[in-house]
């Protein structure tokens, strides 16, 4: 009988939703003409939905269909490896808009929609050129995460249609949105692993002043904008409403506990990593596993960067000072610090050396670099400049 009582609520639960959200889409509000909107859905719980989707939303008297650019298959071959290198396929696709919508306000994603303001001319235009790129041999387009994606690409067929350039409105109140790094941070603040992340992969290529324009690459940020946007002199926008208000705390996942975060993880490792060098310091010998661990691990996200910097197309994961500091050269350590030869040695001391001077070298030259950090790579960082530091003073007092 429990399980009668909970299967009858999901289905309640879901009828519910659907009536509410078939109850907002008023596909022809008044007249038969064509109906433009861009829609916002706001961010889901998937670490590739915390900046929320778009789509383009084309209403007439025949159909009510949603057009998506943000359309991509985990399932397609070397999917992470093209991805990582920056090959990013996504693709245009259409779909019911009914279904569309009741297919995230099921996720409880809070939806927005915002009527665009467009001569008969310029939508019969806007139709043409959607109907274009929607294409088999069109559809597929070169996906960049920040300057060509689900919100950038209906912003640019709208303005292609009308032969203007859209003026956004002022960014949400409350968000810091001077650069792409800070506008990810404030929707990536429940999920501190998925920023520290990225704060490793992406260079100073997301860290410059940002207008209002570039800002729209996030949905949640260009759905604020658009109520004051304007086109050619004239409101964009003729009416907003919102189709489905979504969960009352939003759909992502509850924030990280604080003493799982990054900053807290590396604050312990850091912590015992400085017992041990004060003990080899005291006791004049050199405890390796912690150097082997430590700088395998640095060397490893070393050869990622290298990959990223030097092979990937991906335009912001170069430059990237990090490579200061995490590069494939941390192998040397646990290559060579096992080795008891005078030589070896001698040459893991002047890696060492060069290693810390670089080190040091981008933590004073950093406020100038143009590149924001992690505060959790200050643990990290400390750990490097106490080992080395540590390896070099055993080894001169007891040569």
């Amino acid at each position: 009988m429990r399980g009668f009582i909970t299967l009858v609520g999901v289905f309640l639960t879901i009828f519910s939703t659907t009536f509410t959200v078939a109850a907002a889409l008023n596909p022809t509000p008044g007249n038969a003409d064509t109906v433009v909107e861009i829609v916002n859905f706001y961010p889901g719980q998937d670490i590739y939905e915390l900046e929320g989707h778009t789509v383009l939303r084309i209403i007439t008297p025949e159909s009510d269909r949603a057009v998506s650019f943000g359309t991509f298959d985990f399932n397609q071959p070397n999917f992470v490896y093209r991805f990582v290198k920056g090959e990013t396929d996504y693709w245009a696709s259409e779909a019911p808009f009914g279904w569309f919508a009741e297919a995230y306000a099921q996720q409880g994603r809070r939806i927005v929609a915002h009527r665009i303001n467009l001569t008969s001319a310029q939508k019969a235009r806007l139709i043409y050129l959607t109907d274009s790129i929607l294409r088999p041999e069109n559809r597929v387009y070169r996906y960049n995460y920040v300057k060509d994606n689900c919100a950038t690409r209906p912003l640019g067929l709208i303005e292609q249609a009308a032969g203007h350039q859209i003026t956004p409105g002022k960014a949400p109140d409350g968000v810091d949105t001077q650069t792409f790094r800070s506008i990810m941070r404030y929707y990536h603040r429940a999920y501190p692993w998925y920023q520290f992340g990225i704060d490793i992969a992406l260079g100073s290529g997301i860290d410059y002043q940002l207008n209002e324009h570039e800002k729209t690459f996030a949905p949640v940020v260009f759905d604020a904008q658009l109520p004051d946007a304007t086109l050619g002199g004239s409101p964009l926008v003729t009416d907003s409403y919102v189709i489905y208000e979504g969960l009352p705390g939003g759909a992502t996942e509850a924030p990280t506990p604080w003493y799982l975060t990054p900053m807290a993880v590396f604050t312990v490792l850091t912590l015992v990593i400085l017992y041990v060098v004060f003990n080899d310091i005291r006791n004049k010998q050199i405890t390796r596993w912690a150097d082997t661990l430590m700088f395998s691990a640095y060397g490893l996200v070393g050869l990622l960067l290298t990959f990223l910097i030097f092979v990937s197309v991906h335009e912001a994961t170069s430059p990237n000072y990090l490579y200061f500091w995490l590069n494939p050269l941390c192998l040397t350590v646990p290559a060579l610090i096992w080795f008891r030869n005078g030589k070896i040695q001698t040459v893991l001391s002047v890696y060492e050396v060069l290693n810390l001077v670089s080190v040091i070298f981008m933590c004073v030259a950093w406020a100038f670099l143009g590149q924001s950090g992690n505060i959790a790579f200050i643990p990290l960082i400390i750990i490097d400049i106490a080992l080395g530091a540590r390896f070099l003073y055993v080894r001169r007092i007891t040569k």
